[in-house]
């Protein structure tokens, strides 16, 4: 079986830390909270993002974060059954190219029913 280089392997089996992250965070009872979210399929997973732009441009500008190194919030999120960590997500899809008017054969309007009373 042929070894595959990093650069073929769509999962590399090493895990590289991110960085410092800018990570999301809320207000908690002790201080600042681990935001954490939810993947298309349901599962929990942290988020950090490489630049306070990328961060500000999915969350918007009024959302706290703090710096953490990746390993460090894996270590956060760990006792909470947390074991992912998505780096420079995007929640939102790309707008739709707009769409152009087809004539269609059918009328839109279609004639009222008359009403009869007793």
């Amino acid at each position: 079986m042929a070894e595959l280089m990093y650069g073929d392997d769509p999962e590399p089996s090493d895990r590289f830390p991110a960085g410092p992250l800018y990570v999301p965070v809320r207000p908690g009872p002790f201080g600042c909270a681990v935001r954490l979210f939810r993947t298309p399929l349901g599962d929990r997973t942290a988020v950090g993002f490489t630049s306070e732009r990328r961060l500000t441009a999915t969350l918007g500008a009024e959302q706290a974060w703090i710096r953490l190194a990746e390993p460090a919030l894996r270590a956060l999120t760990a006792p909470l059954g947390v074991s992912t960590v998505t780096v420079d997500p995007q929640f939102t899809a790309p707008a739709p190219a707009p769409v152009t008017a087809v004539p269609s054969a059918v009328p839109t309007s279609a004639p009222t029913p008359a009403l009869r009373t007793s």
